[in-house]
């Protein structure tokens, strides 16, 4: 298939991309940015532009079979701080996007939501699908409104797409630095010998899903073929959960360097648990995942002390 990855130098991107590519799809990226971590392969297609350059979208979806939306401004932490930025910066301009598929007969477009924000606090765990999304903050409400969006897009025009509404990827290429990902960001601080710092007591509970076994999960999404009647939106997680501290046990267990943790004041924004029922993509999808987190933690330190040489 023909595919554009909009996003595909970040995190997630770049390990679809490569996913693409092992299985002999042709590959064009649309991103702002170069990736900050590697060289885009050679057989990509790259283009620099933004989401919200409307012609500059337009143009990278002609002739594209399968349309991967990764893009996204905001983070959950900060996204309250100014929302309508959220609406326009992600929400309008998703929905331009849907808009340049249509006219382009793109066959499926692919959607990264979010998983741990769009349920709000949940009333069950695991969360299923069907679960009440009552999300409590701007990124999630974003998220949430774009799916809507897809919903309506293909009950009026048929454009085919599915939703998948990742936990917390972590892995290989995450930035240690970033505002988000605990995991990454918890063994970024271990390599530079400072100490870890936790929100709160550290008993927040949430679910990682390694970053090769996600982007199987999107490739796997554009493959299956859903009926009228069929779900078209997925979690996609380990379907268990870690607290912090527990995370925070399992890198001592698994790397050799001195761990230490300061532990802040607990921030609104974070519900106590969020682990995601992944029955359903195990049915239709016939994913599950492969990297266990200890495995996974081990090759994230890996690539993370390549970076930070002891």
């Amino acid at each position: 298939m023909k595919t554009l990855v909009i996003g595909g130098n970040g995190f997630i991107g770049c390990h679809l991309v490569d996913q693409l590519l092992l299985q002999g799809h042709s590959v064009r990226v649309l991103d702002r940015y170069p990736s900050r971590f590697r060289e885009a392969p050679k057989e990509v297609e790259s283009l620099s532009g933004d989401l919200g350059n409307h012609g500059e979208v337009a143009a990278a979806v002609e002739g594209i079979d399968w349309v991967f939306h990764l893009a996204y401004t905001t983070v959950p932490q900060t996204s309250n701080e100014d929302p309508i930025y959220d609406i326009k910066s992600n929400l309008e301009d998703s929905v331009q996007l849907f808009q340049a598929c249509r006219n382009s007969n793109v066959k499926k477009v692919v959607f990264i939501s979010s998983g741990g924000t769009i349920y709000g606090v949940p009333k069950a765990i695991p969360i299923p699908e069907d679960h009440t999304t009552e999300p409590i903050c701007s990124y999630g409400i974003t998220k949430l409104a774009i799916e809507k969006y897809l919903y309506l897009f293909y009950s009026q025009w048929g454009q085919d797409y599915a939703v998948l509404r990742f936990s917390n990827p972590y892995g290989v290429l995450q930035n240690p630095h970033a505002k988000q990902g605990a995991i990454g960001v918890f063994l970024g601080a271990v390599a530079e010998n400072k100490p870890i710092s936790i929100f709160g007591d550290g008993e927040v509970v949430r679910d990682y899903v390694y970053v090769t076994d996600a982007a199987k999960a999107l490739i796997l999404a554009a493959e299956y073929q859903a009926g009228r009647n069929d779900p078209r939106v997925f979690n996609i997680g380990a379907g268990r959960g870690y607290s912090l501290n527990e995370i925070v046990a399992e890198i001592k267990k698994n790397i050799d360097r001195p761990v230490n943790v300061n532990y802040t004041p607990a921030r609104a924004v974070d519900v106590p648990a969020n682990v995601l029922d992944i029955k359903l993509a195990q049915k239709h999808l016939n994913w599950t995942p492969e990297i266990e987190l200890a495995a996974g933690l081990r090759q994230t330190w890996e690539w993370i002390t390549s970076l930070n040489p002891a």
